[in-house]
């Protein structure tokens, strides 16, 4: 026979065992990162080559900065890895405007005897020395990507870690201009022949921006085989567009119609042309954020009502959560 305090004990219990669940399963989860729910959305910035006329990423970076929009990863081809190396390595924006405006053809190429290019990109590693504060990869202050070509097998090769010199060199050895860079066994040139808008470069975002130097062709008959050779490459990568313009969220392209793609001399302007890219795409780039944030924060929310759920001891008939 059951004694009469057995049913009010029991109902005690429950309760207390009630609580005790409601404690834990509203904890905070973390993710793989440590990082809990309702965190900001992470973005990535891929900056594409452009030569001189990459410059322009510089007045791109700046409006983010300005406007306090986080990056959290960057990957770069060509120029576009100069310019997030130097971003990634703690430059600030007035000190990479002023490194630009001093730039030359002379600051880090020379000519060459022509056998596998026209010049040589040596001088490229004192420059980029005397530029950027960091020397490889780990010491930069964000992660970083730099895309390159291998001249033999016509993939792409990505560098994520170790010496930054050599990677950046390579980037920027458009092909036939300057010679390549052979690395590990590989003829390495200037990645845009692979990939010039690295947005694949960068997996594990929520939201991915690409800085895109277009050109709109010379529309007149060119004057030196540089010119020749720049346009067929316009050319190839025009027709390669579609694919990383599906895997990107916003395009940033500057105006650069009436620049030469060695009109160094002109930073003031290509970065102006970059800056004002910028501004015009921050309200879809704010609205972007927004909507990404909201999505961060519900799949949060899914996340921790689940384990609730699974830490319960319930069964679960039916499959509740997305």
């Amino acid at each position: 026979m059951k004694s009469r305090g057995a049913a009010p004990l029991g109902r005690v219990l429950r309760a207390a065992v009630r609580e005790l669940r409601k404690f834990a399963y509203t904890r905070p989860i973390r993710g793989a990162e440590g990082e809990k729910p309702g965190r900001r959305p992470r973005l990535g910035l891929a900056l594409s080559g452009g030569f001189a006329r990459g410059l322009a990423h510089i007045g791109v970076l700046k409006v983010f900065v300005e406007n306090q929009i986080a990056i959290d990863a960057l990957a770069g081809t060509s120029t576009g890895s100069i310019v997030a190396a130097a971003f990634a390595s703690g430059c600030t924006i007035e000190e990479m405007a002023t490194i630009a405006r001093q730039t030359r053809w002379s600051s880090f190429a020379r000519w060459t005897i022509p056998r596998l290019g026209f010049a040589t990109n040596e001088r490229m590693e004192s420059f980029l020395l005397k530029t950027l504060p960091c020397r490889t990869f780990e010491q930069l202050k964000l992660p970083l990507a730099i895309v390159t070509a291998d001249l033999r097998t016509g993939q792409a090769v990505i560098f994520r870690e170790g010496d930054l010199m050599i990677p950046l060199r390579a980037s920027c050895s458009f092909p036939g201009l300057f010679v390549p860079i052979e690395h590990q066994g590989r003829l390495l040139l200037d990645g845009a022949i692979v990939n010039n808008v690295p947005v694949s470069a960068l997996p594990g975002m929520d939201l991915i921006v690409a800085a895109h130097i277009r050109s709109n062709g010379l529309h007149r008959r060119p004057t030196s085989l540089f010119e020749v050779v720049g346009e067929s490459f316009r050319i190839t990568l025009n027709s390669s567009q579609s694919s990383w313009r599906e895997q990107c969220d916003l395009t940033i392209e500057p105006e650069l119609a009436d620049y030469r793609w060695d009109d160094f001399g002109h930073a003031d302007e290509l970065m102006a042309a970059g800056e004002i890219a910028a501004k015009q795409a921050l309200p879809t780039l704010r609205r972007l954020l927004r909507e990404q944030t909201r999505r961060v924060k519900e799949s949060g929310s899914r996340e921790v009502e689940k384990s609730r759920i699974e830490n319960s001891g319930a069964r679960v008939e039916s499959q509740v959560f997305p």
